[in-house]
């Protein structure tokens, strides 16, 4: 499994813990004061750093906005989803219909949580900052 860790986070705060065997977390390095603006190009720069296959679909956004998207996946296709948080706290990652991903924690240290997805039907993905969680979250989603 690839990671990519950024080099510098937000405000001090502890790191998540990783919640889900769909991860490998190393904590990065925290500096104090980094905007959003930062935090989103770091982000970006982890997703780019595990890029594989045809982008489908890609965003960031605040973890208190999350990330709500509903995919047009082709039934029977393999998707990856790559989603990388920074700042502090972690998000949840769901899937409706649960079959067509693993929950999993997505830890706010920069290292990239990446899911198979299995389009099974009209899929939604949910990434929601866990209490206290601050910074931005990104992902995206490549055909493999």
């Amino acid at each position: 499994m690839t990671a990519a860790f950024l080099l510098a986070a937000c405000t001090s705060g502890s790191a998540g813990s990783v919640g889900s065997s769909s991860s490998t977390t190393t904590p990065s390095a925290k500096s104090s004061d980094t905007s959003e603006e930062d935090l989103a190009e770091q982000a970006q720069a982890a997703l780019a750093a595990v890029h594989h296959g045809k982008m489908m679909e890609a965003g960031v956004e605040r973890v208190s906005d999350g990330i709500p998207t509903e995919p047009l996946l082709a039934k029977g296709q393999t998707y990856r989803l790559n989603v990388v948080c920074a700042c502090k706290g972690s998000a949840q990652l769901r899937f409706t219909p649960p079959n067509s991903g693993d929950k999993a924690t997505v830890p706010c240290d920069g290292s990239v949580v990446q899911q198979r997805i299995r389009a099974v039907a009209p899929s939604r993905i949910d990434g929601n900052g866990d209490t206290g969680a601050s910074g931005m979250i990104a992902w995206q989603m490549d055909k493999s």
